[in-house]
């Protein structure tokens, strides 16, 4: 296989030059589609079917699982959607300079579709029939949140004995074992206008009211135990010389463990339940909509697994924690074992600088196939 992928290498960086040319914003279907459809026409070469999910205001999401499959036990995820605007790619198409490759979704994650199909063609290729093993979904919303997605993973999760999610590898090789799980929450305040001159006795403030919130909001944060309240954002009032009518706050929580859950929103039910300052109303909106991607027993087993195929074909497997979220979250809370970063390794995703490191493309594919090919066995 490792001969066949290293032939390969061009071939495949053609086909990522391609995906990242395409606009493909989680809120332009068209281009998602478009990406969709060019990876369906490669998948069915393979053998493989492929089951349109249609979307109507999102790009559609893609089941994919080969036509002699009995049952698979292996699931894979990718996204095809990217947080770049329509326009980006003209701006900035791909481009190749030294070991690195450029462009809008390089690395997070055009050039893991890549890897992931060659992967498959790899083992096709070598006589080994554990690409009938896998189920592949490949989603158009994972970076708003996995709206239309996040079901069919949660659907398709159930029976499945390992799920290899394609997000990049860290900046230093690593896989993701762990990330945090979180959600957002919205606190509107009305309170009532007055001039601040004439009768400030007669208003009652939403910004004052909602500086206690906030203040109460922040002091739920323990880093220690990987919990994190912030208030990120926050609009107000309408005039400087005018007490203030109404103010939002808009709330990022994060959390390392499920049962953590249910106590911050507990916690924060109760914080919004009353007011500090008389005559303001709160409302509260939101929910903790992404459970956290736990190391536990089994991802530590599968984690195993993915380092001794590593040490056989050279590549030193290590991995990490991160706080950012990713469908990994939603296979592992089904209680699925879960390993997260098994693209190629890259850097600087969602910005202008957003790189693929070449030489790591063939040597990640390799490493994903014989892992499929282990965990078949």
């Amino acid at each position: 296989m490792n001969t066949f992928l290293h032939g390969k290498q061009e071939e495949m960086l053609k086909l990522i030059e391609q995906l990242v040319n395409i606009d493909s914003g989680s809120y332009h279907k068209e281009g998602i589609d478009k990406v969709g459809s060019i990876l369906k026409e490669k998948y069915e070469e393979l053998g493989f079917i492929v089951e349109v999910k249609e979307e109507k205001e999102f790009g559609n999401n893609l089941v994919i699982q080969h036509k002699d499959a009995k049952n698979p036990k292996i699931i894979l995820v990718a996204h095809m959607d990217t947080v770049f605007p329509k326009g980006t790619v003209a701006e900035r198409p791909f481009r190749i300079e030294g070991d690195r490759a450029y462009g809008p979704g390089v690395v997070d994650m055009k050039s893991s579709h890549v890897e992931l199909l060659y992967a498959l063609k790899a083992l096709q290729q070598a006589g080994i029939k554990s690409y009938e093993n896998v189920q592949v979904i490949l989603n158009s919303d994972e970076e708003i949140g996995s709206k239309t997605s996040r079901a069919i993973i949660e659907k398709n999760s159930k029976g499945k004995e390992y799920a290899l999610i394609m997000e990049p590898a860290r900046k230093d090789g690593s896989l993701v074992s762990s990330r945090r799980g979180g959600g957002r929450y919205t606190l509107i305040v009305k309170g009532k206008a007055a001039h601040s001159g004439i009768e400030p006795q007669n208003g009652r403030s939403a910004i004052e009211e909602l500086a206690h919130k906030i203040i109460q909001l922040h002091s739920l944060t323990d880093h220690e135990k990987g919990i994190s309240v912030n208030v990120g954002l926050i609009e107000g009032g309408s005039s400087v010389n005018t007490v203030s009518p109404s103010a939002v706050a808009h709330v990022d929580i994060r959390i390392s463990e499920m049962a953590q859950a249910q106590f911050l929103k507990d916690k924060i039910e109760q914080i919004c339940a009353t007011s500090e300052v008389s005559g303001t109303k709160i409302t509260l909106e939101g929910n903790i909509s992404r459970p956290p991607m736990e190391k536990n027993e089994q991802t530590k087993s599968l984690l195993h697994v993915i380092e001794e195929v590593g040490k056989e074909i050279g590549i030193k497997v290590f991995d990490t924690a991160t706080g950012g979220g990713s469908d990994a979250s939603f296979t592992s809370a089904t209680g699925v074992a879960t390993v997260d970063g098994l693209g190629p390794v890259g850097g600087n995703a969602h910005s202008e600088n957003e790189y693929l490191e070449i030489p790591t493309l063939t040597e990640r594919t390799l490493l994903l196939a014989k892992t499929i090919q282990r965990l078949s066995e």
